[in-house]
């Protein structure tokens, strides 16, 4: 015989088969009082009209249940899209971020090649000055003019265009044909008599000044520097060199 399990003053724990019997109960409860409530000839109808309320009634659940999942489906949508619209805005922005660097980066280099351009520039304009003023220091020379001065000139030019010859050489020269005197002429010696008379300074005649003639001088036998230069042109090639003159030439 089991043990009596109630404690006095307790009710006893129901479980599931319980609860489901209990609502049994209350079901045929409930049908046995709408079957009493009818009268007698609308038996079938009863019962027609209580399970259509039973189908009517889980059709409703049914759609409650659509609807709900509906709403789940559509909530968890928008969530998806609003994770969607913001990692888009991020990347975005990320994009953004990065051209706005890269341009940032292409102004900067940009700005040290023209700034290092500038400073090429400006290097070079200088030295281009430096250039100018050391040719307008060399073009702005000059020479007393007296034989000092036309002997140092000459000299300056044989050695540009590398013609031998010393200052004593010249000067001893000179003094030997034309005692100094630009504008001596030899009127009596054989050239004189063909009609080329030795003209200057170092007494040349015309067929060898114009042979013999030095660029950047000028094209008078009478101009003290033109002479110089081109009866030591003419010395250097018949001679070696004006210092090796000791004569008549």
């Amino acid at each position: 015989m089991p043990k009596n399990t109630t404690t006095p003053g307790h009710s006893p724990k129901l479980t599931k088969t319980h609860k489901l019997s209990i609502a049994g109960v209350a079901t045929l409860g409930a049908a046995a009082l709408a079957f009493s409530l009818v009268p007698g000839n609308a038996g079938t109808t009863t019962t027609d009209a209580v399970s259509s309320a039973k189908v009517a009634y889980s059709e409703q659940q049914i759609q409650d249940v659509k609807a709900s999942v509906t709403d789940q489906l559509a909530g968890a949508d928008l969530k998806a899209q609003d994770i969607a619209a913001k990692k888009a805005a991020a990347d975005a922005a990320k994009k953004k971020a990065a051209e706005a660097a890269a341009k940032k980066k292409a102004a900067a280099e940009a700005a040290a090649k023209k700034k290092a351009a500038e400073a090429r520039a400006k290097e070079q304009a200088a030295s281009r000055s430096t250039a100018r003023l050391e040719v307008e220091t060399v073009a702005v020379k000059t020479y007393a003019n007296n034989l000092d001065g036309w002997i140092r000139e000459s000299l300056a030019i044989m050695a540009k265009n590398g013609i031998p010859g010393t200052y004593d050489g010249l000067y001893r020269n000179i003094m030997r044909e034309s005692t100094g005197n630009p504008n001596a002429i030899n009127g009596w010696d054989v050239n004189a008599q063909n009609g080329t008379p030795s003209i200057g300074l170092l007494q040349v005649i015309k067929p060898t000044f114009d042979a013999y003639h030095v660029a950047g001088t000028a094209w008078s036998q009478y101009d003290p520097v033109a002479n110089i230069t081109a009866a030591a042109n003419y010395a250097a090639d018949k001679y070696g060199s004006i210092d090796n003159v000791n004569s008549a030439y």
